[in-house]
């Protein structure tokens, strides 16, 4: 993507979520990133990532000299440290939005969002379902959803395992189906990738695989036969998506948004974990099912979730929020 004669905005952002951000800052902006000595969630900087050089490193003296046009924050506690560190008010002295990552908690249908009593920022979501299910009361609300940076078609589903990537699954045990692990092991052993995965103890056909760097993670994906997306309730994962692009094959619990982002000639979806296995045995047996339903994967999420189109989205909604 190219931008000519186009505005560009300096663009303060806090780095949260690796992936999400480095996608962000593939824009045609001026991102600045918070960056502290000890670094910590609230100056982590680029953290060493190979992102693009519009993306900057800045202290909180930095940031107070240097200004920004609008601020995109992720976080409740980055509407204190932006008026701490820079003296400016979200939505008031400086345009901003909220990127809104999570699914409600609590008494769902009745959650209300912190920002709901406010009508001078606008609440991003990055699903339709979040939005659909947050009480976001008077904000102003649109939805964005995920793009990701192309890896590549890498899929080889060479090796006869089910590929999971989740972070913490013992923390956080039900919310991202953890206790539906043993289950799938019985269809096809498991490789699990993410931070903590150390932590379980299920068995050896549930093979711990550790926090990959992106390119290695996506070279060991690629490899499974499938991908298995567990979670009954979280935001739609990043790398799910990911998984698409690299052109996988899906197995899904029928949570959230997924429904709406693994069509059926993707994979299988439900909430019955015996059709869920049916289907793990079924690519397992059945190599071209898997390579056909991974190429259709991969124009799915190319034609979705692709970086254009979320780029593109962003553009529009900064553009809005800055022209007042």
């Amino acid at each position: 993507m190219r931008w000519v004669n186009e505005k560009r905005l300096r663009v303060l952002v806090w780095h949260v979520h690796g992936s999400w951000t480095g996608a962000f800052v593939r824009g045609r902006h001026e991102y600045l990133l918070p960056k502290l000595p000890a670094g910590g969630p609230w100056g982590l900087g680029r953290a060493g990532r190979h992102w693009p050089g519009q993306a900057r490193e800045l202290t909180p003296d930095e940031l107070r000299e240097a200004g920004a046009d609008v601020v995109v924050l992720q976080r409740r506690e980055e509407i204190d440290l932006l008026r701490r560190w820079t003296g400016l008010r979200a939505g008031r002295d400086v345009p901003a939005v909220f990127v809104e990552h999570n699914t409600p908690a609590g008494d769902v249908p009745r959650t209300r969002h912190f920002l709901g009593g406010h009508d001078h920022i606008t609440l991003v979501h990055v699903t339709h379902f979040n939005r659909l299910m947050w009480d976001s009361g008077k904000a102003p609300t649109t939805v964005i959803e995920h793009g990701v940076v192309d890896p590549g078609e890498r899929y080889t589903g060479e090796e006869p395992r089910a590929a999971v990537v989740v972070n913490e699954p013992v923390r956080r045990g039900r919310a991202v189906g953890t206790d539906l692990l043993p289950a799938f092991a019985e269809a096809a052993p498991l490789d699990v990738f993410g931070m903590g995965v150390g932590k379980l103890a299920l068995g050896e056909r549930v093979r711990p695989r550790g926090d990959l760097p992106h390119p290695d993670l996506h070279t060991a994906l690629g490899r499974c036969r499938l991908y298995l997306h567990t979670p009954r309730w979280t935001s739609l994962g990043l790398s799910l998506i990911e998984a698409m692009h690299l052109g996988m094959p899906v197995v899904a619990v029928a949570g959230t948004e997924v429904s709406r982002a693994v069509p059926r000639e993707a994979g299988f979806v439900s909430a019955d974990v015996a059709e869920l296995t049916r289907g793990i045995r079924e690519l397992m047996a059945e190599p071209e099912l898997a390579h056909r339903m991974g190429k259709y994967a991969r124009e799915f999420a190319l034609a979705h979730y692709g970086l254009d189109a979320f780029l593109r989205n962003w553009d529009d909604l900064l553009d809005r929020v800055t022209a007042g």
